[in-house]
């Protein structure tokens, strides 16, 4: 069985270390699991239901729907702003909690990891992001976590992807919200 995967990346950065775990998701998935970053967060407009209207939804906000419509499953990478998750993870829950009870979310088994600057890894933000989606209607793993502290010195000169703890704990997460995904496909 194959599992695909959509992963949601909450820095635009360049060079942002949450990228970077999710290219290693991407690289340590087992196999018959698939990862797929979406890219183009940052041209989502904020949710607005004035413009969430069928026939003009904005593209870039549709095109988000329809990639974690294709999806197996989520897996969100959040790093930490002053204590929560940053406006563009939260704006695209938003937009997909929508519509109102069959929203992309809707039952969709979602994870939660990522890596900040602090000592605790972002896991604040991360809360926050699981109860968000948990609100929405997606279907929390909650055994599947991963917070990486100190990023800005851990991943100075080291791709997470080669980090033997952090491959090793990207993989389990990803087993994990894969096989939420196998009974609801059995």
């Amino acid at each position: 069985m194959s599992v695909r995967i959509l992963a949601l990346v909450g820095s635009l950065r360049a060079g942002s270390h949450n990228r970077q775990l999710a290219d290693a998701a991407s690289k340590h998935a087992p196999e018959g699991v698939t990862i797929d970053v979406f890219d183009g967060l940052g041209e989502v407009p904020f949710y607005n239901e004035d413009i969430d209207v069928e026939g003009g939804v904005p593209e870039s906000a549709q095109r988000l729907r329809d990639s974690a419509n294709a999806a197996d499953a989520l897996l969100l990478f959040s790093p930490e702003y002053n204590g929560t998750m940053p406006a563009v993870l939260k704006n695209s829950i938003d937009w997909l909690s929508r519509p109102y009870g069959s929203g992309a979310l809707s039952g969709r088994p979602v994870a939660v990891v990522g890596t900040a600057f602090g000592q605790y890894g972002g896991v604040w933000a991360q809360d926050e992001a699981r109860k968000a989606v948990g609100i929405a209607g997606g279907a929390v793993v909650e055994e599947a976590k991963l917070s990486i502290p100190g990023s800005l010195t851990r991943f100075a000169e080291l791709h997470p992807a080669d980090d033997t703890e952090v491959a090793e704990g990207i993989a389990a997460v990803v087993g994990q919200l894969a096989g939420q995904v196998a009974p609801a496909a059995a």
